[in-house]
């Protein structure tokens, strides 16, 4: 009796060591590497009366040793004038892979002064999105991951109507 009663302990404790491994099973890599990622942001907000704006977008941060990263600065510009508006708040804003294609990004948010009563003032998240991943894996190493978000709704009555990035140094390993 006592040896099943091991057997049972044994069998329990590999069964949850297994389930909480695979709660992670996946992260950014190599650790330390630096994250300059270039792409475009569609966003809608009361600021842009809920029309779409695209902007050029540029995220830049680290892989953390637990294997996230971290978005220590968001930089939007472009042609339309309310891409020279936005402030980003929260950084940093951790990005986690949940699995090799999908992960999230936390503390998303930015605001926009405005100018009333031209400009109405905006104040969106901080929101957790849902991001997905795709890596290539580089010659030599370590690759490039894409991160894109389509539909992302943020506090504040706005939207992530698209996300779509290339950072460069960094991939998502299982």
């Amino acid at each position: 009796m006592k040896s099943f009663k091991t057997l049972v302990c044994v069998t329990s404790f590999a069964l949850c060591f297994g389930a909480a491994s695979m709660a992670s099973a996946a992260s950014f890599s190599p650790i330390g590497a630096a994250i300059s990622a270039n792409g475009s942001i569609t966003v809608k907000s009361p600021s842009s009366f809920q029309q779409p704006v695209t902007c050029n977008i540029l995220f830049q941060g680290v892989v953390n040793s637990d294997g996230t990263a971290n978005i220590n600065s968001a930089t939007v510009s472009g042609s339309n004038s309310l891409c020279a508006l936005p402030k980003m708040t929260n950084l940093p804003w951790k990005l986690s892979a949940t699995s090799t294609t999908t992960g999230t990004v936390t503390n998303v948010g930015y605001t926009i002064a405005g100018a009333p009563p031209i400009i109405p003032a905006t104040n969106c998240g901080p929101t957790t999105i849902t991001v997905g991943l795709a890596s290539v894996a580089g010659t030599p190493a370590p690759g490039t991951t894409t991160i894109s978000a389509t539909n992302q709704t943020l506090a504040g009555s706005c939207t992530v109507v698209s996300l779509s990035v290339a950072a460069p140094g960094a991939v998502v390993i299982p």
